[in-house]
């Protein structure tokens, strides 16, 4: 009889445990490790894309080794803190998927080909050959007087001989290429996801937490205005970065072009910022809409609820 008494002392004690903790907690504490998981996993995926580049192509210094795992870390860090925090900080669009995963991979494929590409020069293979004629390619069709391609390609010094030429042209033409398809597949996510997604709300202070809505003009105006400055520094921006280097050339060393581990960085930015500026200019504007679409609804219901019955 004790010994029946002690086990359901015991097992209240449990279930008043269990009702202690409630299931209100038990899916916060799973928020919160599912959380936590995507964010070691976010930063292990950024200091894979920043180490990507030295660990590809042969050569890389001891030094130079330990500068990318130190930013590796350091970015890696951010992207942690970043994610695993309930707040925002900088980072926008974090809770409207696959916005940001679209440019991550938009990134990581472009670094990822430029390294295969100028890994060519040590150790050819069949992968090396493929992705260069496939740049080859691009570069040459899309290689006319005033185009993105061939301002970038003037900034090559004269005494680079043919071979240089061709590898640049080919690792612009793949990075432009890559940067052209991300825009198409977001637009392709924006038609047939419909993003961001409409049964769920939109949290506008996590996803543009550098934007107020409380400051200067109607939202929707300057959501308006700020898309149409993005898509318009994302036009320009191709043009206007080579002229800026080679304004600033005398500012860095020459030998800067001949490092491959920089030139797939210098090509990755160029042709990855103005698909990232696009890509915000377009999010933005569909916010826009959204806020004025839901501010005619509410204007016609408030408008029904006036009419008399």
């Amino acid at each position: 009889m004790r010994h029946l008494s002690a086990e359901a002392k015991g097992s209240s004690f449990w279930d008043r445990v269990r009702q202690s903790i409630g299931p209100a907690r038990v899916e916060g504490f799973i928020d919160v490790v599912s959380r936590l998981t995507g964010a070691v996993a976010r930063a292990m995926f950024v200091v894979l894309l920043i180490c990507t580049p030295s660990l590809l192509l042969p050569g890389v210094t001891q030094d130079t080794t330990q500068m990318v795992v130190l930013v590796g870390l350091f970015a890696g860090l951010i992207t942690l803190i970043e994610y695993g925090s309930t707040y925002p900080c900088l980072i926008e669009f974090r809770n409207a998927p696959p916005f940001n995963r679209v440019r991550f991979l938009s990134l990581f494929v472009t670094v990822f080909l430029l390294s295969i590409i100028f890994r060519g020069l040590y150790e050819p293979t069949t992968l090396t050959r493929f992705v260069q004629a496939v740049g080859h390619l691009v570069g040459y069709v899309i290689d006319f007087p005033y185009s993105p391609v061939r301002l970038i390609m003037l900034l090559v010094p004269d005494q680079s001989n043919v071979e240089h030429m061709n590898l640049m042209r080919a690792a612009v033409g793949v990075s432009y290429l890559v940067s052209l398809l991300t825009l198409a597949v977001f637009l392709i996510v924006l038609r047939v996801m419909g993003w961001p997604n409409r049964t769920q709300a939109f949290n506008f202070w996590t996803n543009l937490p550098t934007f107020d809505p409380t400051m200067g003009a109607d939202v929707v105006t300057r959501l308006n205005r700020d898309a149409r400055f993005n898509i318009a520094l994302g036009f320009f921006l191709p043009f206007l970065t080579p002229a800026v280097a080679r304004s600033a050339s005398g500012l860095f060393n020459a030998s800067m072009m001949d490092s491959p581990q920089t030139l797939v960085w210098m090509i990755s930015i160029w042709a990855f910022l103005p698909a990232s500026l696009f890509m915000r200019g377009i999010a933005m504007n569909r916010i826009a809409d959204m806020i004025d679409e839901k501010r005619m609804r509410g204007a016609r219901a408030v408008a029904a609820g006036l009419l008399p019955a």
